[in-house]
């Protein structure tokens, strides 16, 4: 299986992938460098209802593939990266987290209910990547990840995108955050995003420092995967 590693420099972190006669399939744009017997693929023309719901998931439409021996490594980002071990179970990604993963891992689109879409504010088509099998995933992240496992019956409330990916299993609601519906307005929160078990879930509560200042001097909070350096 190939070997995927973090490192640190100069306050951004970057993915290190060592390949032994291997695949592994990278976000369209990540690469910095490669040395060693890798060849790069990439389809000129994809399939249509790829192409469409890429577009629609405000994903990147192409993501290629590397196969040989040697290393990889992937661009820096001010923010950070999380490597999941899938076991033949299936993760539903944010949009944007997606940065690599094994040529074993399959990718697919997975579509939100249409009410959960609207109250999200993600419109009436909310896509995200769904990948499958077994191997290491990489995601990208604003920050230090906590994982939360909840056991049947039980639920966390969210208020925000602060979800980057939950097992399949877990389902993805979305409900008012106070009991009485004026106290919308005055409580400050309005809609939570709710997720039930069983299953596990992926929270990315806080920025690192870096990747906050360069947002906030750029009036967004922009993914990882799209403030690299």
């Amino acid at each position: 299986m190939a070997e995927f590693s973090i490192h640190h420099l100069e306050g951004t972190r970057y993915v290190e992938i060592h390949l032994d006669h291997e695949t592994v399939r990278v976000e369209a744009g990540a690469l910095c460098y490669y040395v060693g017997d890798i060849r790069i693929h990439s389809p000129l023309v994809p399939a249509m209802r790829s192409l469409f719901k890429a577009v629609l998931a405000d994903e990147a439409v192409y993501r290629p593939t590397y196969t040989g021996t040697g290393v990889i490594t992937l661009e820096s980002s001010l923010g950070g990266f999380h490597i999941i071990e899938l076991n033949g179970e299936s993760w539903i990604l944010e949009k944007g987290n997606y940065w690599a993963s094994e040529g074993s891992v399959d990718i697919k689109f997975h579509r939100e209910r249409f009410m959960t879409g609207l109250w999200t504010g993600q419109g009436i088509m909310y896509l995200q990547t769904k990948v499958t099998g077994y191997g290491k995933v990489v995601v990208a992240t604003r920050g230090p990840i906590e994982c939360i496992t909840l056991e049947e019956g039980q639920s966390v409330a969210v208020e925000g995108p602060y979800v980057i990916g939950r097992t399949a299993d877990v389902k993805f609601t979305t409900r008012r955050a106070t009991a009485n519906f004026m106290g919308i307005f005055t409580s400050g929160e309005k809609m939570l995003r709710m997720y039930h078990g069983p299953g596990r879930v992926l929270l990315n509560p806080s920025p690192y420092w870096r990747y906050r200042m360069m947002s906030e001097r750029q009036g967004h909070a922009s993914l990882p995967s799209q403030s690299t350096l």
